[in-house]
Formats: structure tokens, sequence, C-alpha cells
């Protein structure tokens, strides 16, 4: 018998990559024990498209939020349109946040600025945050201590077991994605043994990181269950066990429920 209430807490099926079957995609994903959800906005367009599935799919939920790469999509009133947005009734979280030092060139400076501006928005709506961070964790540190009223998850976590433990500390979960069953991953197969299963998360960030054995594919939520497995057998317990306790915390995290 195959995992049932798998909850993604980070897809993004606002890609290009989902156009040629979206709709019968999202009408069989439940065959595969797959109970919700979680569209996250990279951009202001994102956002609103990732809220209209929402609307029309019971289990489908959304974050809104402006990407660290898509800052050139910016416009003087983004705060505005994110407040407004963020109003929607399956809106959950202010997401995908962060800074991203990886692809040059990059812009320092507006993306903490940006960053810092979309905490404070989160902090004001009490609502949760979905974290990007790569290349940039001391920065990224630095601007969540800044708002310690901010709660959420660090998603894509490739990060050591002792960042994963200072974000803990702070208060915010980790996610992980099927880059913990690629081969070379032992550094964020540390950091995952090290995190509760409390305030572990799965997520896919579809269409991207496939697991292993679908590595190289267009990922969605199905293949979940890739990662439960690795993600189970470092913490001493089943894929099914590790599945409804990542689903209860994201349910908890984020205020669904629904679950």
């Amino acid at each position: 018998m195959g995992l049932t209430g798998i909850f993604d807490s980070h897809a993004h099926y606002d890609s290009a990559d989902f156009d040629s079957d979206r709709e019968a995609l999202f009408g069989s994903l439940s065959a595969s024990g797959v109970c919700g959800i979680i569209n996250a906005g990279c951009t202001l367009e994102a956002s609103r498209i990732g809220l209209s599935y929402a609307e029309r799919f019971d289990y489908i939920y959304a974050a809104v939020g402006i990407h660290p790469g898509e800052l050139d999509t910016l416009t003087p009133d983004y705060l505005t349109k994110l407040r407004a947005l963020a109003a929607h009734p399956k809106c959950v979280a202010i997401g995908e946040i962060g800074l991203d030092y990886h692809w040059e060139p990059y812009d320092k400076e507006k993306q903490q600025q940006v960053f810092s501006a979309q905490m404070a928005l989160a902090a004001e709506l009490k609502l949760p945050v979905i974290i990007h961070a790569r290349d940039a964790i001391a920065d990224t540190l630095a601007i969540l201590r800044a708002f310690p009223q901010v709660t959420g998850v660090v998603h894509c976590f490739s990060g050591s077991a002792e960042t994963a433990k200072e974000l803990l500390q702070m208060g915010y979960a980790i996610g992980f994605t099927g880059a913990v069953t690629f081969p070379n991953a032992k550094k964020a197969r540390r950091a995952a043994a090290a995190v509760p299963l409390s305030r572990l998360l799965l997520e896919t960030d579809a269409p991207y990181m496939a697991p292993v054995p679908y590595r190289g594919k267009r990922c969605d939520s199905s293949m979940i269950a890739a990662s439960a497995a690795v993600l189970a057998e470092l913490h001493g317990c089943t894929p099914q066990e590790l599945v409804d306790a990542a689903r209860e915390n994201t349910c908890r995290l984020f205020q669904i429920k629904e679950c």
C-alpha cells in the first residue's frame, strides 16, 4: 500500500513546465496519496496564479512573495500589492522570500532590503514565512533575528547540522526536498537527522529537485514518497510515520485546519 496524507509544503505549479498537463496532474495527485500542497510565489504574478489554483482546488494553498532572484519584477507598490494578495483566505504565508548570492550579478543591498520589507509585512500580518537561503546563510540569519516575532520554514535546506540547530533555536522549521536523496547530499542528510520530527517539513520545490530514482525528470508532489523513505531511515521510523509528522507540522505552522 502506498503512503497517504502527503503534504507538499513547497511547490511551483505555476511553472511553464506544467503547462501541458497541469489540470490532469491536479486531478490525479490524490491517487498518489497527496492531500495538500502549498504553491509558493516568486513574483506578484506567480503569487496571483497560485491563489487562483487555491480557489479552484480545496487541497491547494498559496504563499505570496518576491523571490530574491526576481527583483527585476518589482514595482514601487509591490508591498501594497502583496498585502492585498495576502488577505486572501487561502494565503497561508509570505514566501518564497530570502537571499540568494549564488547567481551573479546580484545586489546584496537590494536583496536584503526587499527581504527585510517582506519580513516586516509578515510580522504585520502575523503570517509565517517561507525562506530561501542560498550561499547567504550569515546574512539570512541576521535578518531573521531582527524579526523574532516571525516564524516559518527554511525551505530546501542543504546547510549544516549546526546551522539547522541554530534555526531550530530561533523557532523555525526545516524543509527538505528530493535533494536529500542525492548521493552527494551527505551534509543535508546529517542536518535532516539533527532536525526532530516535530520540526521537519516535506517538500518538492516542483518542478525542480526530483528525488532519486526520478532525478533529471520534472518533479511533482507524487514523488515525495522517495524523499520520505530516506528521511524515515535517518529518523528510525516508517515512511508513513514520517509523512504523518511532516503533515501535522505543516498544518500547525501554516494554521491549516483541514488537514
